[in-house]
């Protein structure tokens, strides 16, 4: 059942340099990436998952990671966390190596997607996880996890709620501090995204999940107030609406940041984000890799502030 009471304030996690570049095409340069985890942070994020510790034969963008993190850690601003996500061990000595202080891991309700995303079960998946949480509880770091596919599925189409929820559970029970759970695909609506959250909620606190959406269909801020209602108050997004599903057959990308902040101004929820920095954000990157920003309200704001300069 929906809580009638919303939040006072949401806390939002920055996608845009890892899960809104990792898919791009051009390389972008650690220069680039460098200069747009600074401006998130003027902005006033104050988490923002800076890159993957994977394998660059299967990520390329991510292949500078080892290079990047420890550029931003250098000068990090105080009381903002840089997650960056491990698929396994290895992954996550390689970012402990590169100062990495909070990390995630990521699994799938879905035994497709779970197979063609990382070529293994959701079990075995779950397994790698283990000793990555193990070594980072051990070396004082925190793992955040991963739950996607949890509506839908490009190979299976629609996700049991309960599969969801015995996933996330499986990922608190090891030690992540927070699930964020992903319609990865963007086929959500409100009613599907409740009755995802209700069979989650059974197993895992309100207070440790956060939502993440895709905007394919057009319903991720729908599928935000949905899960506001119900008193999830964290959520992952991403500058200018950046990224998207390669499995995704028309996939536009996270939920833009812009959008969820103007989502939380109208409602009275404090978010800690300026919103013209943050326009002036998405318009910037979405400059560098030469496009207009995806964001509805990155795009009325631009429009507004032209048409003022003219008149």
């Amino acid at each position: 059942m929906a809580n009638s009471i919303l939040p006072a304030a949401v806390r939002i996690v920055e996608m845009g340099p890892r899960d809104g570049l990792q898919n791009e095409k051009q390389l972008v340069s650690t220069d680039t990436k460098l200069e747009l985890v600074r401006r998130l942070e003027r902005a006033g994020l104050k988490a923002i998952e800076t890159t993957s510790f994977v394998s660059p034969k299967w990520v390329p963008q991510m292949g500078d990671n080892a290079e990047l993190l420890p550029r931003v850690l250098a000068a990090a601003a105080p009381g903002v966390a840089y997650p960056v996500l491990t698929p396994n061990l290895k992954g996550f000595e390689a970012a402990l190596a590169a100062g990495a202080r909070e990390v995630a891991v990521f699994g799938a309700a879905s035994e497709s997607f779970s197979q063609k995303n990382i070529n293994c079960s959701i079990a075995k998946s779950l397994e790698r996880f283990r000793p990555v949480t193990e070594a980072a509880h051990a070396a004082g770091v925190r793992v955040r996890g991963y739950v996607s596919c949890v509506v839908g599925c490009p190979y299976e189409g629609a996700v049991a709620p309960q599969a969801v929820a015995d996933v996330a559970a499986t990922l608190l029970e090891m030690g992540c501090y927070e699930v964020s759970l992903g319609d990865t695909i963007g086929v959500g609506t409100p009613a599907g995204i409740r009755r995802m959250l209700e069979a989650v909620a059974k197993r895992v606190p309100v207070v440790k999940l956060a939502g993440h959406y895709h905007d394919t269909y057009g319903m991720a801020v729908a599928n935000v107030f949905a899960s506001l209602e119900m008193g999830v108050a964290v959520f992952d997004a991403s500058v200018g609406g950046l990224g998207g599903c390669p499995y995704a057959a028309g996939a536009s990308g996270n939920v833009a940041t812009e959008d969820v902040v103007w989502l939380m101004n109208g409602l009275g929820i404090d978010t800690g984000i300026d919103l013209e920095a943050l326009v002036d954000t998405a318009a910037w990157i979405s400059a560098q890799l030469g496009r207009e920003p995806a964001s509805r309200v990155a795009r009325a704001v631009l429009a507004k502030r032209a048409k003022t300069a003219c008149a």
